[in-house]
Parts: C-alpha cells; structure tokens; sequence
C-alpha cells in the first residue's frame, strides 16, 4: 500500500471509532499526561488505540511519536515516522463544539521537512483532507487550494491562547488591523481549512506548539500552495523531538506574507 492509503485507512478508523464520542461524558476522563504533556482524555486514547491497532494489523514498520503515547516502534528497521495527534482539538471535542479532528503524517526522516503525506479526517463531518508531496492537496478527493484571488472579507486565524504579553504586544498591528480574526481550537483543521482558502493568514507566535500538532497540516496548506514559514521568517521546519516548540504563520500568498512580516517586524 502506498503511505497516503495506510494514513487514510488509519485515520478513518480512528473516526469511525470515536464519532458518537463528542460532547459525551465517555469523551471525557482524565487518563493521566501524555507525552505531549496535556491530560489524555477518554476520546484522545480511544482514537490513538484505533490508530495504532491498524499500523499493527498491517505490520506497517514505522516508528510512531504520538501525542499522548509518545514513541512506539511498530516493528524494526523502520521506513519512517507516523507523527500522529489522534484528536487535536480535545477540548472542543469533550465540550462538543464541531471542530476536531485525526492528524497523521508520515515522514522519512527525523525532520518536518521530510513530511511526505498526511492526512487529517474532520472528527464531526469525516470530511477528508490529504497532501502526497509534489502532487497537490485534497479534500474527499477534490483538488483544494488557498485563496489566490483578492477577498471579501480578509480573514485572519490567530491563536491567542496562553500567550505571553510579550507576544501579545508584537501581535497588536495584526489585532489592530483586522475586523475578521478567528480561532477555532484546532490547529491542524484550521490549517486544512485554511489549505481550502477559507482564511487567508493564520499566524501562531505563543511558541506553545508540537510537532504533532502541525506536521500533517504543513503539508496540506504547503501542497494547497500556501507559504509556510517560522517566526524569523525563515521556511518552517524542525525536528521531530517532544521538546521542540515551534510559532510560524501561514500566508495565502507572498504580499500578503511580505505584509505580515513588516507589521510584525520579523527577520525577512
């Protein structure tokens, strides 16, 4: 099977084990820290276990790094990494707000910038995003791509939570000049929705991010044809370490990255 069909199948078995779970009592739980760092969540572990069942039925050799088991080889001599947040956005999940979802990715080696597919399957719709390297995104097998053209209204992803004053302060220009700013609780959905030309900037500068929270969605909105780079405006990659946080924006197209940058007064 090519790596694109395994992360598919994967991801929708963690759907199809977890859709009735939203806004559920057995959704919620607190099944100790993961590995990642945050409670686990009833929903969190039953999700991964569907995940990682799948890798094992099929004998897949792989090293997984999830967000709430950590490091998990299944099998020797491995191709690569599965990077997996089974459920990314668990709190709207617990809560029952409509917007989480299963973010796999696999990569060839030991860096982001290795990612050569990814999926990431909406925990509510089961609407399905996936990016193979050099050929495109999709969603439920359509073509998607940014938003090239100039919009409406001007759309800004910012997520706000936890962060410093300092970050706050730097963000004020972006605040101040926008009237359509959003945040939804999930940053791998809101990069895939993003890779559908539904928000035209997404900017995360709190340095709070994993990995696992933005492998799969880099290279969805990176294959849509967005531009993805770090805080120093550098193009955005790291390794695949749980110690690693990571900021970076997401621009539909280089105005309005350039844009961004001189609002910000980043390194360009």
């Amino acid at each position: 099977m090519k790596k694109i069909e395994i992360l598919e199948e994967a991801a929708k078995r963690a759907y199809n084990n977890v859709k009735h779970l939203p806004g559920t009592k057995e959704s919620a739980g607190d099944f100790g820290r993961g590995a990642g760092g945050d409670i686990s969540r009833g929903i969190d572990i039953l999700a991964e276990k569907a995940v990682l069942d799948y890798l094992r039925e099929i004998s897949f050799s792989c090293v997984v790094i999830g967000e709430e088991c950590g490091r998990v080889e299944i099998l020797d001599n491995h191709e690569g990494f599965v990077i997996m947040d089974a459920v990314d956005g668990s709190t709207n999940a617990v809560r029952g707000i409509p917007f989480s979802c299963c973010s796999l990715a696999f990569a060839t080696n030991d860096r982001l910038s290795s990612v050569t597919d990814a999926v990431i399957i909406d925990l509510y719709s089961g609407d399905l995003y996936s990016a193979s390297k050099g050929k495109g995104a999709f969603m439920n097998g359509k073509k998607i791509t940014v938003h090239k053209e100039k919009p409406l209204y001007f759309v800004v992803g910012l997520d706000l939570s936890g962060i410093s004053p300092d970050s706050l302060q730097r963000l004020a220009p972006i605040i101040s000049a926008s009237n359509h700013i959003r945040h939804f609780g999930a940053v791998a959905l809101e990069l895939a929705i993003f890779a559908r030309g539904l928000v035209d900037l997404f900017v995360d500068l709190r340095e709070k991010l994993r990995i696992t929270d933005v492998a799969a969605g880099y290279l969805i909105a990176s294959e849509a044809g967005g531009i993805i780079v770090d805080r120093n405006s550098n193009p955005l990659d790291s390794d695949l370490g749980y110690d690693k946080k990571i900021s970076f924006i997401a621009a539909s197209n280089q105005e309005i990255l350039n844009e961004t940058i001189e609002k910000l007064k980043l390194s360009s």
